[in-house]
């Protein structure tokens, strides 16, 4: 079942989450985020062309996926442990 959070002022910033389906590392860091309570904004790549756009511009020129956009931080297939450094910095 995909997590679908939508950020709002009191809660941590919001964490996009660019995937595809059938993609396996995206279902294993979705559990994985999930388990350590992280939201994110799922943004499907496959239907969304402006967003397999911008992975391509982050990954420099494939859509490697998944691929989390935290703020200014650009991470491409990361671990939790990197995600929770990026919500805790700016």
């Amino acid at each position: 079942m995909p997590i679908f959070r939508k950020s709002n002022a009191d809660a941590a910033p919001l964490v996009d989450f660019y995937w595809r389906p059938g993609c396996p590392f995206c279902r294993a860091l979705e559990f994985r985020l999930d388990r350590a309570g992280i939201g994110v904004n799922k943004i499907n790549i496959w239907q969304d062309p402006a967003a397999a756009a911008r992975v391509r511009e982050i990954t420099g020129g494939d859509e490697t996926v998944p691929t989390v956009v935290v703020g200014e931080h650009r991470l491409v297939n990361p671990s939790v442990g990197e995600v929770r450094r990026a919500l805790r910095t700016p």
